[in-house]
Parts: C-alpha cells; structure tokens; sequence
C-alpha cells in the first residue's frame, strides 16, 4: 500500500524534482535561470527525458521508504501509547519524526545516488547509470561513508518536517472532523459510524501539511543536496561539513538566490506530492480495513 502512495505521488513531480536540484547546486548550465525557465530549459538542451534524470534511482528507493515510514509511523506510535502512555498530539509528533529518520537512513543511498544522476548535463555524464554510480561512489569516495554525505541535514530536517507533516495532518484531520462532521466527513467504507475526512479535504490537509513542513526545512534541504553531491561540484571542499556548506551558500549567494533557491518548487511539488501520497494511504488502509 505505502509504496504505491508513494510511487504516485513522487512520478507526478519527477521534473519538478529534477529542477530543484538543478537550481539549489547551481548547476553552471542552469545557474542563471529561474524556475520556469529551467523547466523549459531543460527539454531543450537534454531531450524530453532529460527533465526525469535519476527518476528510476527515486521509483527503487520510493517503494522501501514509504513502506518503512508509514509502518514504523504505526509501530512507533503504538509504542509510545503502550509503553510510555503517551498518546494524542505529542506521540503523533514523536512517532512522526522517528518513522521519518528510519526510513531516510535505511534508503540513504539511493537518495545519494538519484542526486549525482540527476546533477548531471547531457554531455558532461560522469556516472552512466544507478549501478555505476554505485560503483564510482564506493570505490572513490571512502566505500560505504561516501553514500552517507549530507545525512546530518537530512536528520536535522526530518525530524521536524516528518514529525510536523503528520501531526499537522492529524491535527487538520481532527480538528475538522470535530468542528465540521458533516461539511468535512463521510463515514468510513468498513464502518458507518467512523467519520473520514472527504477526499478533496484530505488532499488539503496532506498539502497544507506538506507546505509548512518543508518551508521550515527547506536551507537544510539545499545544503543535503551539496553535500550529497560531493564531487560532482566544482566547489565541493567548500561543502564537506553542514555549517561550512550553510556558510558558503549564505555568504555565496545570499539568502533567496542562495538558502531558498527552488523554494517555490517545494510548494508546487509537494502539495500534490503529500496530498497523493497522504490520501492513498488512507484508502489503501479502509479497504485493507485497518481503521
């Protein structure tokens, strides 16, 4: 279930994501464009399909990491209840944030990898595909600790965006439930006296969720994606370490053309991206019956 909510989501947005990391490393062919002209941009120079480079590095890692989020969410949260009594708002926040590391660090890697494929212009390819990339990666870069490049940001991140996602969207979920029940609810498929929230207003609450989360996070995730792709900067000794590379960015490029650039992709992407994957995930788990 959680690895088809996520490969829906994450294929509707591959370009946008492709773009994103193009913008927030400079990439030198796209450094002076902005968002949409980087998008019109890229067909044009790369092909069509250059707007889904490290796509299918994504669509491997997306199965395991949704899997993994929304079942450690679950475990987790379950844990909290049982074993420290801790329930409501607090343990969603919790359970939100460890289900959100686990699975990064269990899927580190290939997010390592979708970044150096994705960085690349056609032309100047330094890793012919997912294989060999791990390959290069591993045996030029310190065996498995080059796959781990720019983890700090990215756990620094997911705990506040994992856990602010899910309990804004728990949060939006019950609230509107409770105020609203019959503008907001339909009863649930296996039981009518379960109240759920109508589709559209789920789509809302995963997007309003997934907008917030990421704007909070959103310098830590340009300075991941530096870090991530290593070598295949031209100023990579100026990113080895999470402070150096904010420092570098900030003094660089400044705070909008630099910490927030791409920022405004996040919102396009991620409100369909989180509203997707948010919205299967509850209908899998009705039809699944496990309300």
């Amino acid at each position: 279930t959680n690895g088809v909510a996520g490969c829906c989501a994450k294929s509707t947005i591959a370009p946008l994501d492709r773009v994103k990391i193009l913008l927030q490393a400079q990439n030198p062919h796209y450094k002076h464009l902005g968002v949409f002209a980087t998008l019109k941009a890229v067909p044009k120079k790369e092909g069509f399909l250059g707007l889904y480079k490290g796509n299918g590095a994504m669509m491997i890692r997306i199965f395991p990491y949704g899997a993994i989020q929304f079942m450690a969410f679950d475990n987790y949260k379950k844990f909290l209840n049982t074993h420290l009594g801790i329930s409501g708002h607090i343990h969603r926040l919790m359970a939100g944030s460890m289900a959100g590391m686990t699975a990064v660090i269990c899927t580190y890697p290939l997010d390592v990898i979708r970044a150096r494929l994705a960085f690349q212009v056609t032309g100047e390819h330094r890793y012919t595909g997912i294989r060999n990339a791990f390959q290069t990666i591993y045996l030029k870069e310190g065996g498995i600790s080059g796959f781990y490049c720019g983890l700090t940001p990215t756990i620094i991140g997911m705990a506040p965006y994992a856990g602010f996602s899910f309990f804004t969207f728990g949060t939006l979920k019950t609230l509107g439930l409770t105020r609203f029940p019959e503008l907001l609810g339909k009863p649930s498929l296996d039981n009518p006296d379960v109240l759920v929230l109508k589709t559209h207003v789920n789509l809302m609450c995963g997007g309003v969720a997934g907008a917030i989360a990421q704007t909070i996070s959103y310098p830590l995730d340009v300075a991941r994606r530096r870090m991530q792709l290593g070598a295949s900067l031209s100023d990579f000794d100026k990113c080895c370490s999470l402070t150096k590379t904010l420092k570098h960015v900030y003094t660089q490029y400044g705070v909008k053309k630099g910490l927030y650039r791409g920022l405004s992709l996040n919102y396009i992407r991620c409100i369909p991206s989180q509203a997707v994957a948010f919205t299967t995930y509850e209908f899998m788990r009705q039809i699944l019956h496990l309300n």
